[in-house]
């Protein structure tokens, strides 16, 4: 069945590389440091944090919403906290 059209087709959409799965056999996963689920995850979220940058209109945007917050807040709605 793998050869048929209809798969060939579809493979590279069906299937995914998992975000924090460790597919390698027990012998690699050892000498790679034999990292728990919670421990590649905690280093996917990790990376991720470091290497955001902001949208270069972050600070812009930020300008626009202040009056609309301020209205808000005034309104008694609770001030954004950081």
């Amino acid at each position: 069945f793998f050869a048929t059209q209809h798969t060939m087709e579809r493979y590279d959409r069906a299937f995914y590389a998992p975000l924090v799965a460790d597919l390698s056999n027990f012998g690699t996963w050892t000498e790679n440091g034999a990292l728990t689920a919670t421990e590649r995850a905690t280093g996917i979220w990790q990376r991720a944090l470091a290497e955001f940058r902001p949208h270069a209109q972050s600070g812009e945007v930020a300008e626009r919403l202040a009056p609309f917050i301020e209205r808000r807040t005034s309104q008694g709605g609770a001030a954004p906290s950081d």
